[in-house]
């Protein structure tokens, strides 16, 4: 699979700022994590520990070998480390709920397993968490850190904000809660998810310690200038405080439920048309596929066409922007032990933009990775009229990816296309949603391979690819 190239050797990631201790370069498929002399000594104790072989033998935490540093020009590094490569960078505000869970458990995992060995985690932030597959991985070494003696747990709170009140909000409230992560990288405030909460929700699991003391906490300790960190030392704070809140957040967290119910589009896949049509599209899919190593699989819902994608050997990110249909192929996929594909929640016709600091920090869906194929089977038509996006624009974004294409056609008069029109003005739908349109605009960015009707409806399949 393809990587963006930095220019000029090592480049330092966008997102790697916030951390005195250390940053992350990217050089090619290489990535490069820097340490002052702090972050080499809690690198050190991390790998001596037990932890470390325990949870990178199973993937749970990156695998990292230590590097000669003379790759690295900044001054003011002591170390480098090699990580392995994840092969699509994903945001929790991507996630399903099962995902955003299982990313949780792991960080607390990881730091009970730290707490045993006298280490820390100093920061609880999903974005520390890569999804390699269905598996969550671990990638912030960085993060660990000796435990101070006295010292509380500094992430708890952040915890909270990323973590639990998002996956309570989807809980309790049946609020997703991607709108939320997506729109604010600091997480949900205690104060904020507390205006959301009835009286009877104090009955809850853990809203009552987790979620209405802490923003008590929060409003305390706010409005005054304390040296905090003081006054939990002079009251003796022990670490078996912190491994009893660990314990807490762990059957908190692992008795949530995501959603259980129906959706729009949970039942797509067993209706009669596309039980009909999946052999032949499957079958046209295989003879498209070639030997790519990232495939789009954009409209997954259950993921049939991202199994076959995958048979080829690729890896496989199967988006879709029903979140109940992602879980359950999350969910299937994790029983399955399939490594080969990444479940995703995107709405194509709006996707994740870049935003954080200098709108760098966290980059838009299209520029983390390159795919070789993008298959977009029944999507054009929900874009087109359901989305009001041109034809035109959808094949021009698709030329920018500069990737094959597999795509399938729906005019108007499809059932489906009729479905979306019930309450539409002719008016209102672009008029280039045409065959004809279509074909003159695949004209300008790509080139026909092969084509062929589904039979028994009036769609048609294409194969793509785009002009030199």
């Amino acid at each position: 699979m393809s990587f963006p190239e930095p220019p000029d050797g090592p480049r330092r990631d966008t997102g790697s700022f916030r951390d005195p201790s250390g940053h992350v370069y990217l050089d090619g498929d290489r990535v490069i994590r820097v340490l002052d002399e702090r972050g080499r000594e809690a690198w050190t104790a991390l790998e001596n520990s037990t932890l470390f072989n325990t949870f990178t033998s199973d993937r749970r935490l990156i695998g990292t070998r230590e590097i000669p540093l003379a790759d690295i020009s900044e001054a003011g590094w002591t170390a480098a480390l090699q990580h392995d490569r994840i092969p699509v960078i994903t945001y929790p505000y991507e996630w399903s709920f099962g995902m955003l869970q299982d990313a949780a458990l792991l960080t607390l995992d990881l730091l009970a397993a730290a707490l045993d060995e006298d280490l820390v985690l100093k920061d609880a932030t999903p974005f520390n968490v890569q999804f390699d597959g269905v598996q969550p991985t671990f990638i912030d070494v960085g993060s660990f850190e000796k435990l101070q003696e006295g010292e509380a747990w500094t992430g708890y709170r952040q915890f909270c904000r990323m973590f639990l009140y998002p996956l309570m909000l989807r809980s309790y409230k049946e609020v997703s809660f991607r709108p939320w992560l997506r729109g604010s990288l600091d997480g949900i405030a205690a104060g904020d998810f507390r205006q959301l909460r009835r009286p009877r929700d104090l009955l809850k699991k853990g809203v009552l310690l987790h979620v209405a003391m802490q923003a008590r906490a929060e409003r305390r300790y706010q409005a005054v200038s304390r040296d905090v960190r003081s006054e939990i030392r002079q009251a003796g704070f022990r670490k078996e405080l912190i491994q009893n809140n660990v314990k807490q957040l762990q059957k908190t967290v692992g008795e949530l439920t995501g959603p259980t119910g129906g959706s729009e589009w949970s039942d797509y896949a067993s209706q009669d048309h596309v039980l009909q049509q999946r052999e032949l599209k499957g079958n046209f899919l295989r003879k498209s596929l070639g030997n790519p190593a990232l495939v789009w699989d954009l409209g997954a819902n259950d993921g049939y066409f991202s199994r076959i994608a995958a048979e080829s050997g690729a890896y496989v990110v199967a988006a879709d922007s029903d979140e109940v249909v992602v879980d359950r192929l999350y969910r299937t996929l994790t029983a399955e032990g399939d490594q080969r594909i990444q479940p995703l929640v995107v709405d194509v016709s709006d996707p994740s933009p870049a935003t954080g600091w200098r709108q760098r920090e966290r980059t838009a869906l299209d520029t983390r990775a390159n795919p070789d194929l993008v298959v977009m089977y029944a999507v054009i038509h929900h874009l087109v009229i359901g989305g009001n996006v041109p034809v035109r624009e959808v094949l021009e974004w698709l030329a920018t990816l500069r990737s094959r294409v597999v795509i399938e056609f729906v005019p108007v008069g499809d059932p489906m296309t009729d479905l979306l029109l019930a309450n539409k003005r002719a008016s209102d739908v672009h008029q280039d949603y045409t065959e004809e349109a279509f074909r003159a605009h695949l004209a300008r960015w790509f080139e026909i391979e092969e084509e062929q009707p589904v039979a028994g409806s009036t769609r048609t399949l294409f194969s793509l690819r785009p002009r030199s």
